[in-house]
């Protein structure tokens, strides 16, 4: 991708994912338009040809995402965007992605709900929804961009995530950086690494000892098989052994549903991904992310010209939780101030627990974007 021969371009988020996924290896998108997702929609559609690729529209979300998990099941990277609605359909398929350990990445556009809700209003109403989707609570890894260009970063980053660790990976937008064009700079987003799944050699003397889900440790990855390739494969969406033999309650089957779990925690230091901005005369932190994180910026901003001693913390890898980033930083403030645009301080309510023996402040709105003044009304 020849980035580099124009810096600057007009791009807004929706745009950028589409580019970002093209970088990232993706081959294949499978799509229902839905607003305010259907910007990657029409990218994807746009630029997968161009590499060999394959875009097909779906008829619903359900055989969307089903068609991506079957493709990526043949080795072929693959992603899907949805918003809130789309997203409740993919539930299901989403589960079985995650006990198959396919990797996958869905990209969530928020908007405003519940149910269908504001297809045309922003907002950062999906904390919850999108993280919490699955039977028995496993961590299924989301990222969150504040503007286009980390779309483009973020976007390659789930890919990484999800090839190396064999698992449904989530990005988050919204409206606002989905739908708003800014200018962008290119400047060494063609340096980004790009990672790819594990392949089991099927020549290899060892072969003999491989499980399609198979691990000795935590942070094990089994080596990965395509469905119809030389090396036979089972994949069922029910319990299974390492082999992918369907079983109940033996030891294996529970250590192998334990490890989906497990190979996610082992890995959460790798995956934290955060701006800090650190004021050392500060007694108060902003902890913020998405579009709302923004404005955390402009209230840095206006602190410093008011001579106000502010510190910020902008959060774009939501889970796995980053408990020691939170734990470390928010050690040199005794308030802290968590801005987020839902009507309950979804994350707010996820993470209060670390910060003990602290004034923790939500700053929460639906309807429209948290304001700078909002924000330093609290402070």
């Amino acid at each position: 991708m020849q980035t580099s021969q124009r810096k600057i371009k007009l791009r807004n988020g929706n745009q950028m994912i589409a580019e970002g996924a093209i970088y990232a290896g993706c081959k294949f998108f499978a799509g229902y338009p839905i607003t305010p997702a259907s910007g990657i929609y029409k990218g994807m559609i746009d630029l997968l040809p161009q590499v060999g690729g394959l875009a097909i529209p779906s008829p619903d979300e359900i055989s969307a995402i089903a068609y991506c998990v079957g493709a990526s099941m043949r080795g072929i990277k693959s992603m899907t965007a949805t918003s809130g609605p789309g997203w409740s359909l993919m539930i299901e398929t989403v589960q079985y992605a995650l006990i198959t350990e396919t990797p996958l990445v869905i990209v969530v556009v928020q908007r405003l709900g519940p149910a269908t809700g504001g297809a045309t209003q922003g907002a950062q109403g999906d904390i919850l929804f999108t993280e919490f989707a699955t039977s028995g609570g496993y961590t299924i890894p989301v990222l969150y961009p504040t503007n286009p260009r980390e779309c483009f970063e973020l976007t390659v980053k789930a890919f990484n995530w999800s090839e190396k660790l064999r698992t449904p990976v989530i990005l988050l937008s919204d409206k606002e950086i989905g739908m708003t064009t800014e200018t962008v700079d290119y400047s060494d987003l063609e340096n980004l690494i790009v990672e790819n799944r594990e392949y089991i050699d099927p020549e290899n003397s060892n072969f003999e000892d491989w499980k399609m889900y198979g691990f000795k440790d935590a942070k094990d990855i089994a080596k990965f098989a395509p469905v119809g390739g030389k090396i036979k494969v089972t994949a069922t969406g029910s319990a299974h052994n390492m082999d992918g033999e369907l079983k109940k309650n033996d030891p294996e089957t529970i250590s192998v549903l334990k490890h989906l779990e497990d190979k996610i925690q082992s890995h959460k230091d790798e995956l934290i991904d955060y701006e800090y901005f650190e004021n050392p005369n500060s007694n108060t932190l902003i902890i913020s992310f998405g579009i709302t994180g923004r404005t955390v910026r402009e209230v840095i901003r206006r602190t410093k010209k008011m001579n106000k001693n502010v510190s910020s913390l902008i959060i774009r890898s939501l889970f796995p939780i980053p408990e020691n980033l939170f734990k470390t930083i928010s050690d040199k403030y005794n308030r802290i101030i968590i801005a987020e645009e839902n009507l309950n301080g979804q994350y707010r309510r996820l993470i209060q627990y670390l910060f003990n023996n602290k004034e923790v402040i939500g700053v929460n709105k639906i309807g429209g974007m948290i304001t700078p003044q909002e924000i330093l009304e609290k402070i």
